[in-house]
C-alpha cells in the first residue's frame, strides 16, 4: 500500500495528446515519483487505444540507447512508454543489483503510471526483467516481446561481465563503439549495420540523456552473474503470448538460450536472424517491426 507521502506524482503534461510531429528524435524527457525513486521517462503515441508497450532497457543502457526506428515503428501504432532503470540515466536511487530488484521497480513504474495492464518488450537485460515481472504480477502482463536474451541459468550467461570488458577493450583499441562488436557479427553486413545503428542512436542531439555510471554498470553486470547462476524458473505456466527474436550469433547472451526460452514458453513464436548477433533486431528493423506490430495486435483468439 502506498502511503500518503509516498504516493506517485505524474507530469500533470503527460495526459495531453502528442503532435503527429513528435518523435523519438524530439520527445521531451519527463519524471514521476513512486517508491521514493524519481523515474526519467519518455512517451510516444498517448493517443493510441489499447495497453502501453513499455520497453525494458539492457545492459549499460540509458533512453538514448533505444533504436529510433524500433521505437518510431512501434509508436506508429502503440502507446509507447521507455524508462531509466533506478540508479541509471536520469532515474535517482541506488541501482539494483538482481533482475528481481529491477521487476519490482518496473512493476512501481508501471503502476505509478496509472497502468493496470500493459504489453512488455524487453531486450536483453530488459528480457530477463520481463520474465520477473510476469512470474511477479501475470495480471499486469498482456503480451511480451523477449529479444537477444535467454533464461535463468541460461549457458554462458553469467559471462556477460567478460565479454563486456573483452569488447569494450577492443572497441577501445580501435577508436569505436564497443556495441559494434558486442551487438554485431564482423561479417560486411554485420559491420555496416552497426554502423547505421550507432549512427542512428546519435539522431537525438538536444535533451539527451545522463550516461551510466561506472556504479551502475557493476551493478548491472552483478545482476546479469547471478542470473546466469540462478536455478532456472518454470516458465510452463506462463501462457501469455510472447514473441521471442534473436541473431544466429550472438555473442553476449549465446543464441542457443533464445531457442531454449521459446521452448520454455508455452505459447511463443520464434524469429532468428541470418549473419547477425545480439542487435539482430536493430539490423533487420525493417522486417522485425511489421512483426511485431502484427503480434501485439493479434486478438486473444
Amino acid at each position: 500500500m502506498i502511503g500518503v507521502a509516498d504516493r506517485p506524482t505524474r507530469n500533470p503534461a503527460m495526459n495531453a495528446a502528442q503532435d503527429s510531429t513528435v518523435t523519438w528524435k524530439n520527445v521531451p524527457t519527463r519524471t514521476v515519483t513512486a517508491g521514493g525513486v524519481s523515474f526519467a521517462y519518455r512517451e510516444l503515441g498517448a493517443d493510441h487505444p489499447g495497453p502501453p508497450v513499455v520497453f525494458l532497457i539492457h545492459l549499460a543502457a540509458v533512453l538514448d540507447n533505444w533504436d529510433p526506428r524500433i521505437v518510431d515503428g512501434i509508436a506508429a501504432k502503440h502507446r509507447v512508454i521507455t524508462f531509466d532503470n533506478r540508479g541509471v540515466g536520469a532515474s535517482s536511487g541506488a541501482p539494483a543489483t538482481s533482475m528481481e530488484e529491477m521487476a519490482r521497480d518496473a512493476i512501481t513504474f508501471i503502476k505509478a503510471m496509472g497502468f493496470d495492464q500493459v504489453d512488455l518488450f524487453g531486450f536483453s537485460m530488459g528480457g530477463m526483467v520481463a520474465q520477473e515481472i510476469v512470474l511477479m504480477a501475470p495480471q499486469l502482463v498482456r503480451r511480451m516481446i523477449l529479444t537477444g536474451t535467454g533464461p535463468a541459468g541460461g549457458e554462458g550467461i553469467s559471462q556477460v561481465a567478460r565479454v563486456t570488458y573483452l569488447d569494450m577493450l577492443r572497441g577501445w583499441l580501435s577508436f569505436q563503439d564497443p556495441k559494434q562488436f558486442l551487438f554485431f557479427t564482423r561479417s560486411p553486413d554485420g559491420i555496416r549495420a552497426g554502423k547505421e545503428f550507432l549512427a542512428r542512436l546519435k539522431e537525438r542531439s538536444d535533451d539527451r540523456d545522463k550516461k551510466i555510471t561506472i556504479a551502475a554498470l557493476q551493478a548491472q553486470l552483478k545482476a546479469l552473474r547471478r542470473w546466469g547462476e540462478k536455478a532456472a524458473a518454470d516458465l510452463s505456466k506462463v501462457h501469455h503470448p510472447v514473441l521471442v527474436a534473436n541473431g544466429d550469433g550472438d555473442r553476449m547472451v549465446p543464441s542457443r538460450n533464445t531457442r531454449d526460452l521459446a521452448r520454455r514458453l508455452p505459447n511463443s513464436e520464434l524469429i532468428v536472424y541470418p549473419d547477425s548477433g545480439h542487435g539482430a533486431v536493430f539490423q533487420f528493423h525493417a522486417d522485425f517491426v511489421p512483426r511485431a506490430l502484427a503480434f501485439l495486435s493479434r486478438s486473444a483468439g
